[in-house]
């Protein structure tokens, strides 16, 4: 799957904005502990050069984005795109896909019965922004270092890495209780290498309350209208 993944890359365009994207990080004089790539992907496209990858990034993104991040790790270390990159764990890949299909089981309907939602696969959701929250900063990854000055993790390497990862909260990337494999010693993070990202919470609620405003009639005797929260990162 990682030889098809680098053929749509290398089709669709992609593997040239990757290129682009990881020149500006090796241009910039920040440090960096995790490099961010948001890649667009067609579902519909990938199905075809391979459909068993493209039901993989459909059903299993967080594990399809690690197919992409070992070509991605690949790709920087053959063409030294990233000077100070290390290890493949400071690669972050985020997919985008461009579209999913039309179909009744890719929809996420909050106001239908049974909630069968227990995957961490893509859904479509539409409703009705009804609060926003302002614009706040949070943890993309972070940097951790061995506070035992004799142990070879206490400097220098890139061993721990911790990145956000969807649906995880902010406490799971960023805690003081991490500790060191090799001795046991508590992990202290190493501030300079933090990378920040935009976030921001907005209250939703199902496009379906409009049809209750409007004072349409109901079968039902009662029914219950309630807002969920959506997380922009």
């Amino acid at each position: 799957m990682r030889e098809i993944a680098l053929v749509y890359l290398d089709r669709s365009g992609g593997l040239q904005k990757f290129v682009h994207d990881c020149k500006k990080y090796n241009d910039s004089k920040q440090s960096y502990a995790v490099y961010r790539f948001i890649i667009s992907i067609n579902p519909s496209d990938i199905a075809e050069l391979d459909a068993t990858l493209g039901n993989y990034i459909l059903h299993n993104p967080i594990q399809a984005a690690q197919i992409f991040q070992s070509v991605c790790f690949i790709a920087i270390k053959t063409l030294s795109l990233i000077e100070q990159l290390q290890t493949e764990a400071q690669i972050s890949i985020l997919l985008k896909p461009t579209h999913l299909p039309p179909l009744p089981s890719y929809v996420l309907s909050l106001s239908a019965f049974p909630f069968n939602y227990t995957s961490q696969r893509f859904y479509m959701s539409e409703g009705i922004a009804i609060a926003m929250g302002t614009v706040t900063k949070y943890t993309q990854g972070a940097r951790f270092l061995c506070t035992e000055e004799t142990c070879p993790f206490s400097e220098g390497r890139f061993r721990y890495i911790r990145v956000h990862m969807p649906g995880a909260t902010e406490s799971a990337t960023v805690r003081n209780d991490f500790v060191c494999s090799s001795c046991s010693s508590p992990l202290q993070e190493d501030m300079k290498f933090r990378v920040l990202g935009d976030k921001q919470i907005v209250e939703m609620i199902d496009a379906k309350v409009l049809n209750a405003l409007k004072g349409y009639s109901s079968d039902k005797s009662h029914f219950r209208i309630q807002t969920f929260t959506v997380f922009l990162r």
